[in-house]
């Protein structure tokens, strides 16, 4: 695995958390979540199909079809969505290369992977739920604020 925030990647979590952020009892259009965020048809369609294929997202066909999370947002892990959209990544990971020096391979790349194991244990910290309650502080417009429950 390669510690790297590649376009898709970034797309996938930005996707995901609008999806967890304004969902309603109707899936989202990726359309939609396309216009929200940005992000070009061409880079959504085939992130979100992966996220469905990992069991992250659910998709529903027809004409008010879309997506929504196959999960409770408290359920779902940046570090899911990550592994899950890495399928999708093309370059090799030059950690697996059995070339390079006798430093390379027993002092840089071990520490590289170390880094890598870190990075995906805060990213599995941290879930869907944590990524709208930031949201709806900042004051990002969206439909989680009408779904929030402050009773204890």
């Amino acid at each position: 695995m390669i510690l790297r925030l590649s376009k898709k990647l970034l797309f996938a979590i930005e996707a995901v958390a609008d999806i967890a952020y304004n969902a309603s009892d109707a899936p989202v259009p990726s359309a939609e979540i396309g216009e929200r965020q940005g992000i070009p048809r061409r880079f959504l369609e085939p992130v979100l199909q992966q996220l469905v294929r990992d069991g992250i997202l659910k998709s529903e066909r027809g004409p008010r079809g879309g997506y929504r999370l196959a999960r409770e947002r408290r359920r779902v892990s940046v570090g899911d969505i990550v592994r899950s959209v890495r399928k999708l990544e093309t370059a090799e990971d030059p950690i697996a290369d059995p070339a390079g020096s006798e430093l390379g391979r027993v002092v840089v790349r071990p520490l590289w992977l170390e880094l890598e194991e870190t990075a995906m244990r805060r990213l599995d910290e941290v879930t869907l739920e944590e990524l709208c309650l930031k949201a709806y502080k900042a004051g990002v417009p969206g439909e989680y604020g009408a779904k929030v429950d402050f009773t204890i």
